[in-house]
């Protein structure tokens, strides 16, 4: 197979014709309808501007961009300056492109289209994988940015004396569970195993009593107590956080609907000027995909009870705002779920130091 592709590039390349690399991927994959549409609209533009030129006007941009190419330059223009995908679709969004993922693949949604255009037809640089991969960078290159900046230069030796101490140091969550060694001894693992699981153990000892004293806990049912409490206030911080998600899916929805609906007026408008029945009825037979797409924007509306259409700006206000309070609701509810298994970890150690019975660890329905 990867001889007949290079054997057809070479074949293109030699009469002269247009063509795309078959052996390796496209960062732009431009079709050749949009190349020729690109082309003519480039042709069509150079005319105008020589008669506006000579007739003193001034001149339109030089480049003609197909809609492809325009969506392609917003999305690279939020690509470089977020380092989140909420942060991404929010500056998206400002531009009034909606993005979607389905299956794993993303499609973007221009305002002027009632069906989105999937990554495959932009480029490989706007499939999922290149998105997080360049926001994943982003991130990077922010926090190195924000680090903070030695006063005065470091000698080589000193600089590798502080790397060495940087991976010696153990993390802050250096609480872990404690090793059953008597299951692990029944399982069939060696001296090694449990040697090492002795030292482990005697770590987590020292790290679970100093958790301990930090929560001021002063006996094992306040513990209990404890936990039970941070896995409410975990629920119900989750009850909200898919709350909110339901509004701003439901808000992205009915912007899709008004700008669906907003976009048939013409011929809805068209429809109103036909004088008789038999002319509206052929009428409506002409633009029929357009009624479609109208009658059902005007029953998502009756069936949501909205009398009145929003505002595109005010919708758009709106559903950042959501984002902001989804992202702020997410953080706080990964601080709770952490917080939920840092004393899980505690009570299951402190059981196993004073040989108690354990309970039943509450599940988490959904982890994030």
């Amino acid at each position: 197979m990867e001889y007949f592709k290079s054997e057809v590039m070479e074949m293109c390349h030699r009469e002269g014709l247009y063509q795309i690399d078959l052996l390796n991927g496209s960062k732009e994959r431009i079709t050749e309808r949009e190349y020729w549409a690109a082309k003519k609209g480039q042709l069509a533009l150079d005319k105008e501007n020589a008669d506006r030129e000579a007739a003193g006007q001034t001149t339109k941009p030089t480049k003609f961009e197909t809609d492809k190419a325009k969506l392609r330059r917003t999305i690279r223009q939020a690509l470089s300056q977020a380092t989140s995908f909420d942060e991404f679709s929010s500056l998206l969004l400002r531009e009034g492109v909606t993005v979607k993922e389905s299956r794993g693949r993303l499609s973007y949604l221009t305002p002027d289209r009632t069906k989105p255009i999937t990554a495959r037809k932009l480029g490989d640089d706007f499939d999922k994988a290149a998105v997080l991969a360049l926001l994943t960078q982003n991130t990077r290159r922010a926090a190195e940015q924000t680090t903070a900046i030695p006063e005065y230069p470091h000698t080589q030796k000193e600089r590798l004396r502080e790397e060495k101490a940087a991976k010696t140091t153990p993390a802050d969550n250096t609480l872990q569970r404690m090793v059953d060694r008597e299951a692990k001894r029944a399982e069939g693992k060696g001296v090694g195993y449990d040697r090492w699981a002795a030292k482990h153990n005697l770590k987590q000892m020292a790290a679970t009593v100093t958790a301990y004293q930090q929560y001021g806990f002063s006996s094992p049912e306040e513990l209990d107590e404890a936990c039970s409490a941070s896995y409410t206030a975990m629920q119900e911080s989750l009850a909200e956080l898919k709350q909110v998600e339901k509004t701003l899916n439901g808000k992205k929805e009915l912007q899709r609907q008004v700008l669906a609906y907003s976009k048939t007026r013409p011929v809805r408008d068209g429809l109103k000027q036909q004088k008789n029945a038999k002319a509206k009825a052929a009428y409506r037979q002409k633009h029929e995909s357009d009624f479609i797409i109208a009658d059902a924007a005007a029953r998502y509306f009756k069936e949501n009870g909205i009398s009145k259409l929003p505002g595109y700006k005010a919708l758009q206000a709106e559903i950042e705002s959501l984002i902001q309070e989804k992202n702020s609701g997410y953080n706080d509810y990964r601080a709770k779920r952490e917080e939920y298994r840092r004393l899980q970890t505690v009570k299951g150690n402190i059981d196993q130091i004073l040989h108690r019975e354990r309970k039943p660890v509450k599940r988490q329905e959904q982890e994030r």
